[in-house]
């Protein structure tokens, strides 16, 4: 009987939650829980649960594989070392190459096959910009190292997941005007097949539905308030549909996100950021995972920030995190069905 890969988690900015998120996340396994191991430093971990009162066990390896026997007495650390103490809420951005080592080693464990995918821990992205990283988040980093890896482009979109909702923005981390300027029909064509591509692989969705959010106030109103839904959003549909996905829109978005309206799509794609990550943050704050399509391996995260307010205190809830590790599991289990030999 082969036995399943572990997953890893990443270490996240050190100075926010990150920590006490894979403390409690470990803290909360079942029988069920595939086993995981953190990128992250023993040390700091240590310090970082005495002083939280969790009373997790610790224990250092030196390769993926041993996680397995580990996990279920204690949370397996792959050591990646700080260069500087942390202080909570503090983020110094000497620490800032172990965090994107994390990273670089998760995705290159993962490409390897020696992991089943990774669940990242959320980074701060200023304080890695301030140390030299040039990538606007995790997204477009992993997309980045996968290409590397490939030599070639690898085309990649971020989905924000819930029991009750799932969202892809077609623009991600730019401002709301440049998202506006360079919004187009071949980004949104291009993310469209990406989702529904990954329903089908990832989520088992054998016909995806998808809804496509207009970007203006009751979808421009044929051009009054606004003509993008008639010059980009309306021949980006009809291109999908070309292709055969089940596609609807645009529609607008103050009234795509109710109960009812859910009910009629598997995924909405939304054309910036906050049109995204506004209704499902609501819906699930605590419980949304944010999933990178299109990579030749398994990524997910929690949906929310390094929450440096709360750092330190005790009072971070790693729901997220469990959720993002869940859906990780779920995830690799149909990519490895996927790929499995026909018998």
């Amino acid at each position: 009987m082969t036995v399943a890969l572990p997953l890893a988690v990443t270490m996240g900015e050190p100075a926010g939650i990150g920590g006490e998120l894979s403390l409690k996340a470990w803290l909360a396994r079942t029988k069920e829980t595939r086993p995981f191991f953190v990128l992250d430093d023993p040390g700091r971990l240590e310090t970082l649960a005495r002083h939280l009162g969790l009373a997790a066990r610790l224990k250092e390896i030196a390769r993926p594989d041993q996680a397995i026997e580990t996990f279920p007495s204690a949370l397996p650390v792959l050591p990646v070392r700080l260069r500087v103490p942390v202080q909570a809420g503090r983020p110094d951005p000497a620490n800032a190459p172990a965090t994107i080592e994390a990273i670089e080693r998760a995705a290159a464990l993962a490409m390897a096959g020696e992991i089943a995918g990774f669940a990242t821990n959320p980074i701060q992205k200023k304080t890695l910009q301030e140390a030299g990283f040039s990538h606007p988040g995790h997204t477009e980093f992993l997309a980045d190292l996968a290409a590397r890896a490939a030599a070639k482009p690898v085309e990649v979109a971020m989905m924000l997941a819930c029991p009750e909702l799932r969202v892809v923005p077609v623009t991600i981390h730019l401002s709301l005007a440049e998202a506006v300027r360079t919004l187009d029909a071949a980004a949104i064509v291009r993310t469209g097949r990406i989702a529904a591509g990954a329903l089908k692989a990832l989520f088992g969705i054998a016909r995806p539905r998808l809804a496509i959010a207009a970007l203006n106030p009751h979808a421009g109103e044929q051009g009054a308030m606004g003509d993008e839904e008639i010059r980009i959003i309306g021949p980006a549909v009809e291109a999908l549909r070309k292709d055969g996905i089940d596609v609807r829109g645009p529609a607008p978005a103050d009234t795509l996100f109710h109960p009812a309206a859910r009910a009629t799509y598997d995924v909405a794609l939304c054309m910036y950021h906050d049109q995204a990550l506004i209704p499902i943050k609501t819906i699930d704050f605590s419980g949304g995972v944010n999933v990178t399509l299109g990579l030749p391996f398994v990524r997910t995260s929690p949906d929310h920030g390094t929450a440096l307010d709360i750092a330190g205190t005790g009072r971070a809830d790693a729901g997220s995190l469990i959720a993002a590790l869940a859906m990780a599991d779920d995830m690799a289990r149909r990519r490895q069905s996927r790929d499995a030999p026909a018998a």
